[in-house]
């Protein structure tokens, strides 16, 4: 853990709410230097909440990215998804960032989050994201939006665009802290400092089953990792498990001759293995389980 040489420095929560697949998880992973969280352009892709350091001479900010709120959950997991996200609006934080996303029109789903966001009394950073996207921009639907938030700042978190403006900003809202006060969770992923090594490494393998398969098959399958073991060679030895809902899925997810398993499972170890600066042998499996939902979430 870096150390400095001064005995006050800035130290906060900033809470990050917006709907899914605004850019959260790519603008804390941009932020941070390395991916902490998943990222995919299917909803649901964040599951859990992330909280991940991100630490500079000027201080240290706990980043809290929550799952995109669903404006109709219909299924259990989208009910579940949203119930986790509106308990964390809970928590005491310094700053919340609400991100919207200017390539997507105000909806029945913007209008819930925003809804939420004006119900916490926090200091509050308005946030426009994908402002370089050469596509069709909604941005005028967000104007109004200036007269109620203070500060307003336009990035583009996939291409690091004014995210320096919007990062001196918010240390600007966060207190000073004798820099011990604080302590970080033991057995972390360091800079995640909520989720262990085996949540972490089976949320890697579930962004590759949402980056390469279908619309329907990502809802339908978790993955849950058994066993990371330090072998002697200098090798880690993974097993995981891909669960899934019913045996036709089970068989897409292999696919023909197992050509699709194999697919996920490389492009899974040599992304585990780029994390992790190790060399990795990931042994993954796939088991059908139509109550996996109920059990892990």
């Amino acid at each position: 853990m870096m150390r400095y040489n001064i005995d006050m420095i800035k130290i906060g929560k900033v809470l990050l709410i917006g709907r899914a697949n605004v850019g959260k998880s790519t603008f804390v992973n941009n932020v941070i230097g390395q991916k902490v969280a998943i990222t995919s352009p299917k909803p649901q892709t964040t599951r859990f909440s992330i909280r991940a350091l991100y630490e500079e001479e000027r201080g240290k900010i706990i980043f809290v990215d929550t799952p995109g709120i669903v404006g109709k959950a219909k299924d259990f997991l989208s009910k579940r998804i949203n119930e986790k996200t509106l308990q964390i609006l809970n928590e005491s934080v310094d700053l919340v960032i609400y991100m919207v996303d200017a390539t997507r029109k105000r909806d029945f789903e913007e209008s819930k989050v925003l809804g939420l966001v004006r119900k916490i009394s926090r200091p509050k950073i308005l946030v426009i994201n994908k402002i370089d996207d050469p596509g069709k921009s909604f941005l005028p639907q967000y104007k109004f939006l200036e007269e109620e938030f203070k500060d307003v700042f336009q990035i583009s978190a996939i291409n690091n665009m004014h995210v320096k403006p919007l990062l001196d900003k918010i240390f600007e809202y966060l207190p000073e802290k004798n820099i011990d006060s604080e302590e970080l969770p033991p057995d972390m992923v360091y800079p995640l400092i909520n989720l262990d090594s085996k949540i972490f490494l089976g949320e890697l393998i579930r962004e590759k089953i949402f980056l390469m398969m279908g619309e329907e098959i990502p809802y339908t399958t978790t993955v849950i990792v058994d066993q990371v073991v330090e072998r002697k060679n200098g090798t880690t030895y993974i097993k995981a498990r891909i669960l899934t809902t019913n045996d036709r899925y089970k068989g897409m997810l292999i696919g023909k001759e197992g050509r699709k398993i194999k697919e996920i499972g490389s492009y899974a170890r040599k992304e585990i293995a780029l994390a992790i600066n190790k060399k990795v042998f990931l042994d993954l499996n796939i088991e059908v389980d139509a109550h996996w939902q109920e059990m892990y979430y």
